[in-house]
């Protein structure tokens, strides 16, 4: 979510502040909670990085952990089948 300013005929791309959503809403990370962790996964199985989440380092972290748990009991795909 990019704001435009022009300039000069240029435009510049100025940068929202993004946020930890899991510290702002005091939200607590389960393994079990598959629904939620599917929204830090791209289409293919990735974990989305931490710039464009904008989690904080000790949530990306335990996000992280908590995605691989899943994997393993096969509550999300290691990758996408065709």
């Amino acid at each position: 979510m990019a704001i435009t300013a022009k300039k000069k005929g240029k435009r510049k791309l100025v940068q929202q502040k993004r946020f930890c959503s899991f510290c702002a809403n005091n939200l607590d990370i389960d393994y079990k909670d598959f629904k939620k962790l599917k929204n830090f996964l791209t289409e293919r199985g990735k974990v989305i990085p931490r710039r464009i989440s904008g989690n904080c380092a000790a949530h990306q972290r335990t996000l992280t952990v908590a995605i691989k748990r899943a994997r393993f009991i096969a509550l999300l795909p290691f990758t996408v089948s065709k």
